[in-house]
């Protein structure tokens, strides 16, 4: 029982000489740990701009809003919110808003909004 103790007590306050084996298992076993493990185990994925301009064939100017921008506000509120998020993304260009439109998942849940404007 004091072998296990002493082996767990060197373990967790690192008391190996540096270059011995034990050291280097435990350099291993980290740099393992950190390169290794998956993205998803930590959930912590990249988190997206909130709004985004989208290439258009049309000419008109499209914008993918997160839905953390407008759902908080009334539906009629939202066209007018819209139309200031974008006007502050393409600060170069002075667009009024045409179109606002939900996007859902087949859960019918807001998953973000597409918003079309022109000059």
């Amino acid at each position: 029982m004091r072998g296990i103790y002493e082996a767990l007590k060197r373990f967790v306050l690192w008391d190996y000489p540096r270059g011995s084996l034990p050291y280097d298992i435990m350099v291993a076993l980290i740099l393992a740990f950190i390169f290794l493990t998956p993205r998803e185990f930590f959930r912590d994925q990249p988190k997206p701009k909130d709004v985004v301009m989208i290439p258009s064939e049309t000419g008109a100017s499209v914008f993918w809003i997160d839905p953390e921008l407008l759902v908080p506000y009334a539906e009629q509120e939202r066209p007018a919110r819209a139309e200031a998020l974008i006007r502050n993304q393409s600060r170069t260009q002075k667009l009024r808003l045409i179109r606002l439109e939900p996007i859902f998942d087949a859960e019918k849940e807001i998953k973000g909004f597409m918003a079309f404007a022109a000059p």
